[in-house]
């Protein structure tokens, strides 16, 4: 008999595998597709030689995951590389915020507003390695820091509407909005600014960096640690009921609340399978994938020079395209977040050409098709964008819920960030314990979404310390 089972081979699965192994159990992971990683993979889906990450693409939390770096996935070839400037915000006339790994020089850039980034992001750069720590963290467990604690949940627990009032100036306004909109949520919610000063800081601490030949050398590196460790991996392999699983002690999914609650449901008391079932989606995204010949051509020197751009303008015009998702609407000029990865990892495509990867919001489950609103919003800041484009791949919320089932609806941050979903996600307390030796560690635990394996890395000591109690599993 296995001592366990885990279904399902994105980071979270793969993370919660080698975590079992490194503690001596015998493990198989189980993937319905051909090929392990969920959302880290890369793929060439516009011409050959063009690698496109299918999901995921920039990772700042990846690289700062006490997890990942307790792997030492170096030894298994894994790769960062960082652009120039982490991160962009182009606006009308050649304008743009630029975020830098400094953060002096960041804050001389936003001239009027550079005190009011020393103060916010800059408290979260100060207290870097506490907060990053309690954001990956369950959310009780702030409860044991209540010092960091309370000093990140006062900055944290707020919305951006609340967090831009500090900002003056378009530039520094625009930066909270793209940052925030990471949330994939409206700009009033509480907790949003959580996000855009986390994600700020991350810029001046380890960067947003790409894996150097794309997102599947993540994948392609945790495969190498669990195969170094003993474990096993069977492709092809779906899980569509509890009798699908091969018997062991203890069985892992990485998998959507309501995909655990169809394979173990007879196994969850009757509040939990109600739980998993009520909690509260977020909306999808219409991604694209482009080959473009020769550099995109921005009017802003600075956002040819970065990594990941926020399209969308002004504070203003983010927020309203945040809320005509949430209404249920599609926006005509939508918050679109993009990457041209090829500005570190040249590896992406062939000289000369070169690799953008861009999705922006829809409703949940939308079919609408935002490859011309897309497309507009990065023409808008880079004219001659659409002339210099070769090839392109569009992948609608449906077509992605199709290629990774735990993105139900297109939804990747595997439920919506409202206060529900950020403090009971599924549930508050014992966010990772399904059943009886069933433990949930996908992106509906904590700390969520983004490939960075602390939801496999929690649910996989939780069940060590339930089958061995003396084991210390303190983060």
């Amino acid at each position: 008999m296995l001592d366990a089972v885990v279904v399902g081979s994105g980071p979270n699965g793969l993370t919660a595998a080698i975590t079992l192994a490194e503690a001596g159990l015998r493990v198989l992971v189980l993937e319905a597709n051909a090929v392990p990683g969920g959302g880290a993979r890369t793929e060439e889906r516009t011409l050959p030689g063009v690698r496109h990450d299918v999901c995921s693409a920039v990772h700042p939390f990846g690289v700062a995951s006490p997890a990942f770096t307790a792997m030492n996935l170096e030894e298994h070839a894994l790769r960062w590389a960082h652009p120039e400037i982490p991160f962009a915000h182009p606006l009308d006339g050649g304008r743009a915020a630029a975020v830098t790994r400094d953060i002096e020089e960041t804050c001389e850039r936003l001239g009027g507003d550079g005190q009011a980034w020393r103060r916010t992001v800059g408290w979260v750069v100060r207290h870097w390695e506490e907060s990053v720590r309690l954001s990956m963290s369950p959310p009780l467990q702030a409860l044991r820091r209540p010092m960091t604690g309370g000093g990140f949940g006062w900055r944290a627990l707020r919305s951006a509407a609340m967090l831009v009032r500090h900002f003056r100036t378009v530039e520094g306004r625009a930066a909270i909005a793209g940052l925030a909109a990471h949330a994939a949520v409206p700009l009033t919610t509480i907790a949003s600014a959580g996000v855009a000063i986390s994600l700020g800081a991350s810029a001046h601490t380890v960067g947003w960096p790409v894996a150097v030949g794309g997102s599947g050398a993540i994948t392609e590196a945790l495969i190498g640690k669990l195969h170094s460790l003993g474990g096993e991996i069977r492709v092809g392999t779906r899980v569509e009921r509890w009798s699908d699983i091969p018997e062991a002690a203890l069985v892992i999914l990485d998998a959507a609340p309501e995909t655990a609650v169809r394979i173990a449901g007879d196994r969850m008391s009757s509040w939990r399978r109600r739980r998993y079932r009520s909690l509260p989606r977020g909306p999808g995204v219409f991604k694209i994938d482009v080959a473009v010949d020769g550099p995109i051509p921005w009017s802003n020197e600075d956002c040819r020079r970065a990594g990941t751009l926020h399209l969308g303008g002004t504070y203003e015009e983010i927020a309203e395209s945040e809320r005509t998702v949430a209404d249920g609407g599609h926006p005509a000029r939508p918050f679109v977040i993009a990457a041209q990865p090829a500005m570190a990892d040249p590896t992406r495509a062939p000289s000369g050409t070169h690799v953008l990867w861009a999705y922006c919001r829809v409703p949940h489950g939308s079919t609408a098709d935002m490859t011309a609103a897309i497309v507009g919003q990065v023409e808008r800041f880079a004219p001659g964008f659409e002339s210099r484009i070769m090839a392109l791949s569009a992948r609608a919320a449906g077509d992605l819920e199709k290629e990774n089932a735990n993105l139900v609806g297109g939804d990747i941050t595997g439920g919506t960030l409202s206060l529900r979903g950020l403090f009971a996600r599924p549930t508050l307390v014992r966010p990772y314990r399904a059943a009886r030796g069933v433990y949930l560690c996908s992106a509906s635990t904590p700390p969520g979404a983004g490939v960075h394996g602390m939801c496999g890395w929690h649910a996989a000591h939780v069940a060590l310390k339930d089958s061995r109690p003396t084991v210390n599993c303190e983060l």
